[in-house]
């Protein structure tokens, strides 16, 4: 029995080794495999900011610097190898598909750049047309290395497969617990890192994690995100359908015009256009009085309001609006066409106006890289941008160039310009933050028992800037009544400032942003800005009401003499019906609302259909009304854009 007993006292004591060197083996190669995965995430995003890039000069402060969100990218890539090496069954699998998936794009994204100057959109697949016609460029530039591209993407191809087979072979193979285990960790902690991913919305856990989504500037979004990031952040700006039944046949079915365009020639008007940075009416604010009225050159001469789709920044997608006649309601929500769909020449009011034989010129006291104007105006088909980079240098009011300095500058070029001119002007003093000493003194004096003192100061400044704004209004208007040829002068303000807490302490607004949704009544007074519309001979254009800025053109158009077949035919039909053509709600000129329309299931209006048509055939379709509605674009489209 002893002898017995002790054969079964070694012989538990040897499996229980046993039992514990496997289990010290098991430990060893999860943590292995899991070091192995983490490393290989590190070398995949160093070669994708390699690529992207160009050169390592950078990458290692993107990933090293705590003000920078590299090493999120990385554990980010991690995740998404533990997850896929779970639903493939095998350790490492997965790398043989992300990596290729990663870095094909960052590459792509370096070409782009060395011919495009922009980095690469998830949108950019929208463009499958542009995307061939830049092969046979790149081709004809460097026609070894295309074929050595070509070649080595075929290799590849080969080795991937190859690879796959292999891998299925000798790669470690999950147990099904190892698997359930990685992926109950991976995919919670993935789908709550894309959940921050949306641009629109801020994030505090986004906002520590230093991952910062800098739309305006895609070059800076890229460099401080990474090309993973930046990329994800545009994804969401790339699901643009055609609307449903779009062809050719429905696009000939939309009447033009009812007066042929030729028909009326114009006046040969000169047309200045200036939207206002942050330009709003501070008056409308309760319990809060000013001293004197600081716009009353606007009131006096106000032609309505616009509604602008915006609240306290954004300019850009107000700009498109007013500059093509196309609606944000169409597109995706949170993306920005100057960053994410002008990728081709478009009709705008500059191509109108040239094809009048007007001098077509846009103005705005910053760097042109910002919202991509540099870009954009050469495809709306202005023929020169004076930008801070070509401008002389201008007094400023704090950091921003002078609304009175942008004036005198707009005048000069206006006055050795013998052709009649397009001008568009976007201001810059109006942009927030509204620092206490921006200006050496404030002749607007506020009072206000809701606000404190921080915030009082704060509505000074900016108050002090609309004051400024309406007295280059009136200096441009003086300057035009003296001029022999008519001048139209159209202003109108972006959005409203970002004032902050200013709006919940006078209790104009119940949060510090402006609603989505609302009745028609709480949307106008969050979303309307001050317009203009005046001629130095014919005078102010009168109760216009609250209009979208995609109305603007037709206004200009109508304005100036003209007809045609989009700007005064298509816009002016559904102006007479519409004011405000809203992603969230069309409002009629009666102030019916027509909340959700485009998600209701409800029957849409055919002036709203044609109108989404014109604009889908335009920005992403095959261009068959360009003929009909847009003759001025058939010469820009058969000549090559550089």
């Amino acid at each position: 029995m002893v002898s017995e007993r002790g054969v079964s006292i070694a012989g538990a004591v040897n499996e229980g080794r046993i039992a514990a060197r496997s289990q010290r083996a098991v430990a060893l190669r999860f943590t292995v495999r899991h070091i192995n995965t983490l490393l290989l995430a590190l070398l995949t995003i160093i070669l994708t900011e390699w690529l992207a890039r160009g050169t390592l000069t950078g990458v290692s402060d993107y990933l090293l610097s705590p003000a920078r969100p590299g090493m999120v990218a990385v554990l980010t890539v991690f995740l998404l190898f533990v997850a896929t090496d779970a639903l493939f069954g095998r350790a490492y699998q997965s790398a043989l598909i992300l990596v290729p998936l990663a870095l094909l794009p960052a590459f792509l994204s370096l070409q782009k750049q060395q011919y495009l100057s922009d980095p690469l959109y998830p949108s950019d697949m929208l463009f499958g047309r542009q995307i061939a016609e830049l092969v046979p460029v790149m081709f004809a530039a460097r026609p070894l290395a295309a074929i050595g591209l070509g070649l080595g993407v075929l290799a590849l191809l080969a080795l991937l497969a190859y690879l796959l087979v292999l891998g299925r072979r000798h790669f470690p193979s999950l147990s099904p617990v190892s698997k359930l285990v990685r992926l109950l960790v991976a995919l919670p902690l993935i789908g709550g890192f894309l959940s921050l991913m949306n641009p629109s919305s801020y994030s505090y856990i986004r906002d520590r994690l230093n991952i910062i989504p800098m739309m305006w500037d895609q070059q800076e979004n890229y460099r401080h995100n990474g090309f993973l990031l930046a990329f994800a952040f545009n994804v969401p700006m790339a699901n643009v359908q055609a609307p449903q039944g779009y062809g050719a046949d429905v696009i000939n079915d939309i009447a033009p015009e009812r007066m042929p365009a030729t028909f009326f020639g114009g006046r040969n008007a000169d047309v200045i256009m200036v939207m206002s940075e942050s330009l709003w009416d501070p008056t409308r604010l309760s319990k809060t009085t000013f001293s004197p009225d600081p716009m009353p050159t606007i009131r006096a001469n106000s032609s309505g309001h616009l509604f602008s789709p915006e609240f306290g920044g954004m300019t850009a997608n107000v700009e498109f609006e007013a500059l093509t006649g196309f609606s944000n309601a169409f597109l995706p929500y949170g993306s920005i066409p100057y960053q994410q769909y002008v990728r081709r020449p478009l009709p705008s009011l500059a191509t109108f106006f040239a094809s009048k034989g007007y001098v077509t010129q846009a103005f705005h006291p910053f760097q042109s890289w910002f919202w991509n104007r540099g870009n954009v105006y050469q495809s709306l088909g202005f023929q020169s941008f004076m930008s801070e980079e070509n401008m002389p240098v201008m007094d400023k009011r704090g950091a921003f160039t002078s609304d009175e300095a942008l004036t005198k500058e707009i005048i000069r070029t206006a006055d050795q310009t013998e052709e009649p001119f397009f001008f568009f002007a976007v201001t810059l003093q109006g942009h927030g933050p509204y620092e206490k000493n921006r200006y050496a003194k404030n002749t607007v004096d506020v009072q206000s028992a809701s606000l404190t003192q921080k915030n009082r100061d704060s509505l000074a400044t900016y108050a002090q800037g609309v004051r400024e704004a309406d007295s280059s209004l009136q200096a441009l208007m003086d300057w035009a009544k003296k001029r022999r040829r008519e001048t139209i002068i159209v202003l109108f303000g972006d959005h409203l400032p970002p004032l902050g807490h200013v709006y919940t302490e006078t209790g104009y607004m119940p949060d510090v942003v402006a609603t989505r949704k609302a009745s028609v009544s709480v949307m106008k007074r969050e979303h309307e800005t001050p317009l203009v519309i005046w001629s130095s001979k014919r005078g102010v254009q009168k109760d216009l009401g609250s209009v979208s800025p995609s109305q603007l053109p037709y206004y200009v158009v109508h304005l100036a003499g003209y007809r045609h077949a989009f700007y005064t035919g298509v816009l002016g039909r559904l102006s007479e019906r519409y004011a405000v053509v809203d992603r969230h709600q069309l409002i009629e000129r009666n102030d019916r609302a027509h909340p959700d329309w485009a998600t209701s299931g409800e029957p849409i209006d055919p002036l709203i259909r044609e109108y989404r048509y014109l604009q889908h055939d335009q920005m992403f379709g095959e261009g068959f009304g360009t003929g009909r509605f847009f003759p001025e674009q058939s010469e820009r489209l058969e000549t090559p854009s550089s």
